[in-house]
């Protein structure tokens, strides 16, 4: 049997002599093979050299079903260079080009204008000598009216060569996570050590999300077709090849099934929102992830469809994916969106006040205000709730027991260092434990975007101020409006760690911000007994062959500084705040005795704004397997957003409620699919391949 990589190239080399047959075998075959014009005037035999495309290996899900594939198509292709050396600068074949391929002129001009000083995405960022793909797919009869018109189409080739192909609705459901390709540029060319292979839809890397993370391995190696050429141009002999390397295909530990209905409970929460009167949520992520760091599903709205890279990107496309006005797609939220944690954040204060030498049984006093350093700080109720364990204060999220345990730690963590402009002061305590537990630094997943969040420390403060003073000092005035007031305040003392800072910052607000994928390995760790993760995507790469050329874990990257007794503790109280606590309302009716669940509520009050909703959780809460995040800014309470979301989520991954379970018992593949020497794909034993 043909291995499915070469059996695609078979076809690749098929479809172009079924054109060079129609065209007489000539020197269109270079052509073809390296968009390059050669002279026909030569008076004896020519030995030329031609690159073949290797083509690029797939994506797949935890049961082999394809994400990403390629194929072999007809792809048209503008060589910049032999069109300006028209009498009229080509502007007529191009004219003539945009009508046979059914496109404006206007957007042909996009698709092949060089990215230089002064001309903004998009723009072609590969080299000028480059072919130039401006159609894919394009019928046959068309490539053959290029190619058999080459006086009307001197400057354009039609080309058969591999294109990345988005299996839908999965990869638009997931577009972050899988990033696209884009033209290789000089300077990456010289970084990666790669040849020009004349294709351009080979010139390709990968520019963002797993494509980009695995692009080495995934791109394959190029071969080489040495042939001898008559002075009329035919191709008489192969003198010598090497063919070209596949790429690895990459299995990923996504269950596609999933991630398309976490996707879609994510739209609807939001959808809900909106129509519940909060205009302003027009985005959010979800994560679902083992307790153990892979990442099963993960979800960013808005998303696009990433099958727009191919062919050339227009620019009304280009302002669509980057603009703020249509929620800047491009962004993988999961990873990239910091936002206030809002009280999902008290695991940490508790955790900090616990190895600090406070008790768990308290008790804490929890009244409607507090005040601390002359101000007032509310809870979220005006009731005195009374005196109350850190239990108590976890299950029904009592803001004014935080406050009081983060200004005692305060007084007594070197209080005297709050108030240093110093870039080497030590980190409070209660800021170093949310060290710990891994934020305010990158997650160390395998996808290039990601972002650390905030902790506010001591050192992070001195260097925000030295950022901003200039500005502050220029715009404050101690008479001024409300904010010209507090500038001026920052300006002077801006760097100092104040009492009031480190109360909100206890309850998640304030300077603090973490991304969806941070809480999520952070309450994993709670979850999993207190190891903490650097979170994977990728699960393996298999070579063309179907052998496992390497296997990706999850990395172990620290241990929560605390003991095993206080996680039991915290598991206990979160499983509270779903029985009967700030969550019982969401999880109303939900068999939690099949699956009980922990988890903690987060509403982040944003100035002058509506408050990001938040939630996060994992089940079953007495042996977790997974965790599930869900964040929704502008969008109201965790109670009243997130949470009935992460419910959704749940159904989808034990199918209790309506939902059609993802994992047959509740687990994920133990084992990889399978792919054969033919290129078939097999699942493991007990799950169900292409959906």
């Amino acid at each position: 049997m043909i291995p499915a990589a070469r059996r695609r190239l078979v076809v690749l080399y098929a479809v172009v002599f079924a054109l060079l047959i129609s065209l007489g075998g000539r020197l269109w075959y270079l052509q073809v093979m390296t968009g390059v014009s050669y002279a026909s005037a030569a008076t004896q035999d020519q030995v030329r050299s031609v690159i073949v495309p290797p083509v690029r290996g797939q994506i797949l899900d935890d049961v082999g079903q394809p994400l990403v594939d390629n194929h072999t198509a007809l792809v048209v292709s503008v060589n910049r260079q032999l069109v300006s050396q028209q009498a009229d600068g080509g502007i007529g074949e191009l004219h003539r080009l945009a009508a046979l391929l059914h496109m404006s002129y206007t957007t042909l001009q996009q698709k092949i204008r060089l990215c230089t000083v002064g001309v903004s995405q998009p723009c072609w960022q590969g080299s000028p000598y480059q072919p130039i793909p401006v159609a894919q797919e394009v019928p046959a009869a068309i490539a053959l009216q290029v190619m058999e018109n080459q006086r009307e189409f001197p400057g354009i080739t039609a080309q058969a060569q591999p294109v990345t192909h988005y299996i839908q609705p999965y990869a638009t459901d997931a577009s972050q996570m899988l990033g696209y390709l884009q033209p290789i540029t000089p300077q990456e060319m010289a970084q990666r050590h790669l040849p020009v292979t004349g294709f351009s839809g080979v010139d390709l890397v990968g520019q963002a999300g797993l494509e980009e993370q695995y692009d080495q391995q995934l791109r394959g190696s190029p071969g080489t077709q040495t042939l001898t050429v008559n002075a009329a141009g035919t191709v008489t002999a192969i003198r010598h090849q090497t063919p070209a390397t596949p790429g690895d295909t990459l299995v990923t530990s996504l269950n596609s099934q999933l991630q398309v209905e976490t996707y879609n409970d994510l739209a609807h929460a939001i959808k809900s929102a909106q129509a519940q009167g909060n205009a302003g949520a027009t985005s959010g992520a979800a994560v679902v992830m083992t307790t153990t760091g892979r990442i099963v599903a993960m979800a960013s709205y808005p998303t696009y469809d990433p099958s727009i890279w191919t062919g050339g990107i227009s620019n009304r496309e280009f302002k669509n994916l980057f603009g703020t006005s249509h929620g800047e797609p491009i962004l993988n939220r999961a990873t990239q969106g910091e936002y206030g944690p809002g009280s999902t954040f008290k695991v940490t204060s508790a955790s900090a006040a616990i190895a600090d030498g406070f008790s768990a049984a308290g008790p804490y006093q929890c009244p409607g205000s507090v005040t601390i350093a002359h101000r007032t700080f509310n809870n979220w109720t005006t009731k005195n709730l009374g005196p109350m364990s850190f239990h108590e204060a976890l299950v029904w999220s009592c803001d004014t027991v935080f406050y009081q345990v983060a200004y005692q730690m305060y007084l007594h963590d070197k209080y005297g260092a709050n108030f240093q402009a110093n870039r080497h002061a030590p980190i409070q305590k209660m800021q170093k434990m949310e060290l710990k537990f891994g934020f305010g630094r990158d997650p160390g997943v395998d996808l290039p975007e990601q972002s650390p969040g905030t902790i506010p420390t001591r050192q992070w403060l001195y260097y925000y101020w030295k950022q901003y003073k200039h500005y502050w000092c220029t715009h404050g005035n101690a008479n001024g409006s409300y904010l010209q007031q507090i500038a001026y305040d920052d300006c002077r003392s801006g760097y100092q760690w104040t009492p009031g800072q480190a109360a909100i910052a206890a309850i998640g607000q304030g300077y603090v911000t973490v991304t969806p994928l941070q809480l999520a390995r952070a309450y994993a760790a709670i979850a999993n007994g207190g190891t903490l993760y650097s979170p994977r995507l990728g699960e393996a790469l298999i070579s063309p062959t179907g052998k496992i050329v390497k296997k990706v874990k999850p990395r172990v990257v620290g241990h929560l500084p605390v003991p095993h007794w206080w996680l039991s503790y915290l598991t206990n109280a979160l499983q509270g705040v779903v029985t009967g606590g700030t969550a019982s309302g969401a999880f109303a009716g939900f068999p939690l005795k099949k699956l009980p669940v922990a988890a903690k509520t987060g509403t982040a009050e944003i100035f002058g704004g509506q408050a990001t909703s938040v939630f996060a959780s994992f089940a079953p809460a007495s042996n977790p397997k997974y965790v599930v995040v869900v964040m929704v800014p502008k969008s109201g309470e965790g109670a009243d957003v997130s949470a009935p979301c992460a419910r959704q989520i749940w159904d989808s991954i034990y199918g209790l409620e309506g939902h059609k379970a993802a994992f047959p018992n509740g687990q994920p593949p133990s084992k990889l699919p399978a792919i054969s020497a033919s290129g078939a794909i097999t699942a493991p034993a007990g799950y169900k391949g292409a959906r």
